[in-house]
C-alpha cells in the first residue's frame, strides 16, 4: 500500500499539464491525466512519472465529450479509490477545424467541460482535497484589459470557466474542498502561444510581459497545491504582476 498522494490532470501530455505531471511525481504524487491525441507524448509523461517512483494513468479523453469523461472517472476510480489534487489545465479554441464544425467550442471546452469534470470527479474528492484551475492572465483579467482577437473567444470562455467555478465556492467549502486559481502570461513553446505567434505577428513586443515556461508554470502549480495556508478562491500568479499586464 502507498502512502503517496494523487492527482489528476486534465490535459497532461504536452506543456503546462506535461510539467505538471512530472513535477507532482517528483512531490510523492501518483498522476492519472487526459490526453486528446498524440498517445506518444503520453506515454513518454507516463514513464517520466514512473521514473520518479510514482504511478501512472494515461487515458485518452476528450473532455467535452461526456461519454468519455465518464469512462475516465470509471477508470480513475478502479485506479485509486480517491484523489487529493484535480488540475482542471485542458483547453482550447484556437483549432480552426474543431471552430468549424462548432463555433461555441470555446465555451464548450473551457466552460463547461471544466464543469462537468469538476461533477464527474467530485465524488472522488474527500475533505482536504484541492481544485485547481490553471488560466492566463488575458482570461482572469477579461474585460478590463485589451484582447488579440484571435485570443478574445478563448480568454472569454476561460474567464466564464473560472467564474462558474468561482460560484462552486460555498459548495465546495460545504465539502472540505478548497478552489485555487493559478494564473499567468501565455507560456513559450505551448500550442497557444505558437498558434497567437502565427497569427498575430510581433505578439511579443504586444505583450510586454515576463515569459513563463511550462516548468515555472508547473513548479507554481505544485506549490499552491501543497501549501495549507492559501484559502479557498486565491489567485496565485505566475510571470509578474498582474498590475503589469496593460489595461484597456
Amino acid at each position: 500500500m502507498t502512502d503517496r498522494r494523487v492527482a489528476v490532470i486534465t490535459g497532461g501530455s504536452r506543456g503546462i499539464g506535461a510539467a505538471t505531471a512530472r513535477e507532482l511525481a517528483r512531490r510523492d504524487h501518483d498522476v492519472a491525466f487526459t490526453f486528446r491525441n498524440k498517445a506518444g507524448r503520453a506515454d513518454e509523461v507516463a514513464a517520466d512519472v514512473v521514473d520518479s517512483g510514482g504511478a501512472a494513468l494515461a487515458l485518452q479523453a476528450d473532455i467535452t465529450d461526456r461519454s468519455a469523461l465518464d469512462a475516465f472517472a470509471d477508470a480513475v476510480r478502479a485506479w485509486r479509490p480517491c484523489l487529493d489534487l484535480l488540475v482542471l489545465n485542458a483547453s482550447g479554441g484556437l483549432e480552426r477545424d474543431l471552430l468549424a464544425a462548432d463555433p461555441d467550442y470555446p465555451m464548450r471546452i473551457n466552460r463547461d467541460a471544466q464543469l462537468a469534470t469538476l461533477e464527474a470527479l467530485l465524488p472522488l474528492m474527500p475533505e482536504g482535497a484541492t481544485l485547481l484551475f490553471v488560466t492566463s492572465h488575458w482570461a482572469h483579467l477579461y474585460g478590463t484589459v485589451p484582447q488579440l482577437p484571435d485570443y478574445e473567444p478563448v480568454a472569454r470562455s476561460k474567464h466564464a470557466g473560472e467564474q462558474a467555478l468561482r460560484a462552486r465556492l460555498g459548495d465546495l467549502a460545504a465539502r472540505g474542498i478548497r478552489l485555487l486559481v493559478v494564473t499567468g502570461d501565455l507560456v513559450e513553446g505551448t500550442i497557444t502561444a505558437k498558434l497567437l505567434e502565427r497569427r498575430s505577428h510581433g505578439l511579443h513586443d504586444a505583450r510586454a510581459l515576463e515569459s513563463v515556461t511550462p516548468e515555472r508554470f508547473a513548479l507554481a502549480i505544485a506549490d499552491a497545491a501543497l501549501d495549507p495556508s492559501l484559502a479557498s478562491g486565491t489567485t496565485v500568479v505566475v510571470g509578474g504582476a498582474l498590475a503589469s499586464v496593460p489595461r484597456s
